[in-house]
């Protein structure tokens, strides 16, 4: 499974793997239903689902109990992280393998942290050496927030590129620590993503985003995976705002929207049946 989901970081056709990102058992299934091969879970999702802020450490648990809930699904799972959790390699790496004894073939680890400021580069980069060397087969995709929190893109690498020299320096020595992809959110200017591309040895990761380019465009600059974060997460918040809003101003509701037996047929196999349930409405996993 792990080597079927790094297979699709290169494929054949060159479009890039697409990797909705999902925050419950529902928009999980939900997403696998529409063919999605992959799914990623979205750390603000699940953070905010419980009610905890993102990227502090604090979901832990909620985000182990997401991989145990959709490890055996019919698709390939990738969890979101944070930066492990901690800031100890040895406890990042033991994370790492209770992911990947419950399924999961991925692991996105960042190095943003909560109050603005990126974790050293060496710490990160020890985080991903201990996964890489407590779960080999497990895919690391190492993110760095340098374009999120400004690290002066302008200055250039010295290899003809208008890339950021810290961005370069980081993704260098996570390469070399043993990620198998890199991941750069926040940026969206072509002419830099090209040059990303080129500069790294493994798979670029980019964070779709509306106001960037589309999903054909990064194709053809070589992205070789597009993460929709926590994009699918923020909609369909926004669309349960829009929709109470609609209602309570006596407006008429458009739009598509599951049924409860359509929601009801994405629960997992053995869970509890609602009373008068029948046959035709059983999950599909």
């Amino acid at each position: 499974m792990a080597s079927t989901f790094a297979a699709l970081h290169h494929p054949d056709a060159g479009a890039p793997l697409l990797l909705p990102n999902a925050w419950d058992h529902a928009s999980a299934a939900a997403l696998a239903g529409q063919g999605f091969a992959a799914i990623g879970t979205t750390s603000l999702g699940v953070a905010a689902a419980a009610g905890l802020p993102d990227g502090s450490a604090a979901t832990r648990d909620a985000t182990l109990a997401l991989a145990l809930a959709l490890g055996q699904g019919p698709f390939l799972l990738s969890v979101d992280a944070e930066g492990g959790f901690s800031d100890d390699p040895a406890e990042v790496a033991g994370t790492a393998r209770e992911l990947a004894a419950v399924g999961a073939v991925g692991i996105n680890l960042e190095d943003g942290r909560p109050d603005g400021t990126l974790a050293p580069a060496e710490l990160h980069a020890a985080k991903i050496g201990a996964v890489k060397a407590a779960v080999p087969g497990l895919f690391v995709n190492a993110r760095t927030d340098t374009h999120w929190l400004d690290d002066g893109d302008g200055d250039g690498d010295g290899r003809g590129f208008a890339l950021g020299r810290e961005t370069i320096r980081r993704l260098d020595a996570y390469q070399l620590a043993g990620a198998d992809g890199v991941f750069v959110p926040g940026l969206s200017d072509p002419a830099r993503i090209a040059g990303l591309v080129e500069a790294v040895d493994v798979p670029l990761n980019i964070l779709y985003s509306p106001q960037g380019p589309p999903l054909p465009a990064l194709a053809e600059l070589g992205v070789r995976r597009v993460s929709l974060g926590s994009l699918l997460y923020r909609r369909a918040l926004g669309t349960a705002l829009e929709t109470a809003a609609l209602i309570r101003a006596g407006l008429p509701v458009e739009g598509p929207a599951p049924t409860y037996d359509e929601v009801q047929a994405l629960v997992r196999p053995g869970g509890p049946d609602r009373p008068g349930a029948t046959p035709s409405e059983g999950a599909s996993w």
